[in-house]
């Protein structure tokens, strides 16, 4: 497999590009020394409830742990997600250093984390076996695993065990689940096909991430199992059902996107007739999308065109008069982030919101005053852990190709030039997507040169023909 060595890449020219600063101040660090749980006396007791977390292997920042129960009339489900709002003080040396942080930002040499480790990872962390201040959901669903009730209330819980998503996958397959989220695969099954209904679009596409290889890196392409899909579809519920929450209670911050422009709906049914691919009368995109087989070609170059469908995503606050755009067509409804407190500025005061509406109080004020400023702070953060994410990336890209210009490899292509700068193509022998020049037909397997490796700009070009 290929790969670079550690001291072919260096991510400190990343930090130090996107002023990336791991260290919190003095101020900072004492009160998060100091912090306690100013909720306490509102707390319900539910550490009986035998929560699981499930996360990818190493993560210390646990936000969320699930209990899912299957009725003779449907599902209930307990979702408990760490109670940040808790412990953080309002206009605190804390919160003013979260808000210019807005989230974690993850590099393949580590975090640089939206609150310091001793809290994200330590005394606000859902880690097994020990008792954690929490925002617990409790959604009821049908038997299509529709939501019925959703109500959130402050409590004390305990994460009985703790797995990853290979782990979960394997337990499916062997039929030894553990019993708190037996019915994941059915719940996740379900609400995928719930999602396709309501006009959803997921997109599969390969996904790259840089990883530890020995003493170097390499690039590979993000392995995802259903059981990744079966724990997204909880987050996403649970977003729904916070949106509508504070829909319904005119207040809040959701997370939008507008419907797809008809243009690009009709650009995609065009690359899907170019390409052989079956567009039934009176399918939506996500109908055909999600019947794709993503291992092949044509699979690939589609998701791919699809991508212009998912654009304008942007967060809106709300308080009293309801924004004009209160969906998110990725997702088919109303979303919300609340799930990820430890790790997004923005959760922490959505979750303020629904606990206070669901119990039926005003919000509180310290919550209320943030919610005007919180989109052009998750805007600017979003965009800023997009590029660290692609710098690290095409660094990587670069110094892994850097000593084969000349070299021919086989690829697909993603994108035709249509008289832009380059074809877009992906290599799979090295997990790369890049450039292409020439002009390549869109969904052709072919044989690319490399002809441009550039450490210094984060830069790789193929060219084709050979």
């Amino acid at each position: 497999m290929a790969r670079v060595t550690a001291t072919d890449v260096d991510f400190c020219s990343v930090r130090a590009e996107f002023a990336l600063e791991e260290q919190f101040s003095a101020a900072v660090l004492a009160e998060v020394a100091a912090a306690e749980d100013v909720c306490r006396g509102e707390r319900v007791d539910r550490t009986a409830l035998p929560l699981v977390t499930i996360d990818p292997p190493g993560s210390m920042d646990l936000d969320q742990a699930v209990h899912l129960e299957r009725t003779a009339t449907g599902f209930v489900l307990h979702y408990a997600i760490a109670d940040v709002g808790a412990v953080v003080r309002p206009g605190g040396a804390l919160d003013l250093a979260a808000r210019g942080r807005g989230q974690t930002v993850y590099l393949p040499d580590g975090s640089v984390p939206l609150h310091p480790r001793p809290l994200s990872e330590g005394s606000a962390s859902l880690l097994p076996e020990l008792i954690r201040p929490a925002a617990l959901w409790r959604i009821r669903l049908d038997s299509d695993a529709h939501p019925i009730e959703a109500t959130v209330v402050r409590a004390l819980v305990r994460s009985v065990a703790r797995f990853d998503y290979a782990t979960v996958q394997a337990d499916s397959e062997s039929g030894a689940l553990h019993p708190s989220i037996a019915a994941l695969p059915e719940f996740g099954r379900l609400r995928a096909a719930a999602a396709v209904a309501r006009g959803a679009i997921e997109l599969r596409l390969p996904e790259q991430r840089v990883v530890p290889d020995g003493d170097g890196w390499r690039v590979e392409i993000e392995p995802r199992t259903e059981a990744d899909d079966w724990n997204a579809e909880v987050s996403l519920l649970t977003g729904m059902c916070a949106a509508r929450m504070m829909l319904d209670a005119g207040i809040g911050v959701l997370r939008t996107m507008p419907p797809a422009a008809a243009s690009a709906v009709a650009s995609l049914r065009r690359t899907a007739s170019a390409l052989g691919v079956v567009w039934p009368d009176g399918a939506a995109v996500g109908d055909v999308l999600a019947g794709l087989d993503p291992n092949t070609a044509a699979s690939l170059v589609l998701m791919t065109e699809a991508t212009t469908l998912l654009r304008g995503a942007d967060y809106v606050a709300f308080d009293g008069d309801l924004p004009d755009v209160v969906s998110h067509s990725g997702i088919g409804g109303p979303y919300a982030h609340v799930t990820a407190p430890l790790r997004r500025l923005s959760d922490r005061f959505a979750a303020e919101v629904c606990l206070a509406v669901s119990a039926g109080r005003q919000v509180p004020g310290w919550a209320r005053e943030a919610l005007p400023g919180l989109p052009a702070l998750m805007r600017a953060s979003d965009t800023r852990a997009n590029r660290v994410d692609r710098a690290c990336v095409d660094l990587t890209e670069a110094s892994l190709l850097a000593g084969r210009i000349g070299e021919v490899f086989d690829a697909t292509v993603l994108r035709a030039a249509n008289g832009k700068r380059g074809a877009e193509v992906f290599v799979p022998a090295v997990s790369v997507i890049a450039k292409c020049a020439g002009d390549p037909a869109e969904g052709d397997e072919v044989k690319v040169r490399l002809t441009q490796a550039d450490v210094m700009g984060r830069s790789v070009q193929f060219a084709f023909p050979v």
